[in-house]
């Protein structure tokens, strides 16, 4: 990794995508030697599973949402609360 890169638990969604969005563009421009090529593609897929967990913690968050007898939000619960 190199030097001044942010890790990856300490990136929100939005860096972490265009970081993402960036070793793609490196990696589509052919420009890259081989090593580096691999790098990028190591560092791609952290960031790719980082984006993924923050989309899937994202979505269980919205799945709680409590609804009301009507179908309206009435609140939401805790991520990690029982129904």
């Amino acid at each position: 990794m190199e030097e001044g890169t942010p890790k990856l638990a300490e990136m929100s969604f939005e860096d972490a995508l265009r970081a993402l969005e960036h070793v793609v563009r490196r990696l589509e421009s052919g420009e890259a030697t081989l090593d580096e090529s691999i790098a990028l593609y190591e560092r791609g897929e952290g960031l790719r599973a980082h984006c993924q967990a923050r989309l899937d913690a994202a979505q269980a968050r919205i799945e709680k949402i409590v609804q009301g007898a009507d179908g309206k939000p009435t609140g939401t619960v805790p991520f990690d609360a029982e129904r």
